[in-house]
């Protein structure tokens, strides 16, 4: 489950961690939309901006991105990216970053502590 540790509420039930190098690499790429009601959560080795950057090629449909430092802390919300759109680059240095259906980061802010 992804909660907000700051608001006490539930974002959505399932958590995917992305942890092997492939499961990196295709992220949400050719994933079913109707499949996609889970968190996607990626780890990086540290703190970056440039490692935190997707794109959306071969993603058929738009999603919400919550990037976190490395306390899980709110650093930057992107909403309704679109698909095959080229890149999205945080604003700040991220070492976590969360794909979630869109809608689902209603409600979450900068500063905010998520949880899974």
């Amino acid at each position: 489950m992804l909660l907000n540790k700051s608001s006490g509420k539930k974002i959505i039930d399932r958590v995917v961690l992305a942890e092997a190098h492939w499961q990196k690499m295709k992220g949400l790429m050719f994933e079913d939309p109707a499949r996609f009601n889970y968190a996607l959560v990626f780890c990086l080795k540290r703190e970056s901006i440039s490692n935190a950057a997707i794109h959306m090629l071969f993603v058929f449909f738009p999603i919400d991105v919550v990037y976190l430092n490395k306390d899980k802390k709110v650093v930057d919300i992107a909403k309704n990216v679109p698909p095959f759109s080229l890149g999205y680059v945080p604003k700040k240095p991220s070492k976590f970053f969360v794909e979630l259906p869109v809608g689902k980061s209603k409600g979450i802010k900068f500063g905010n502590k998520l949880e899974w």
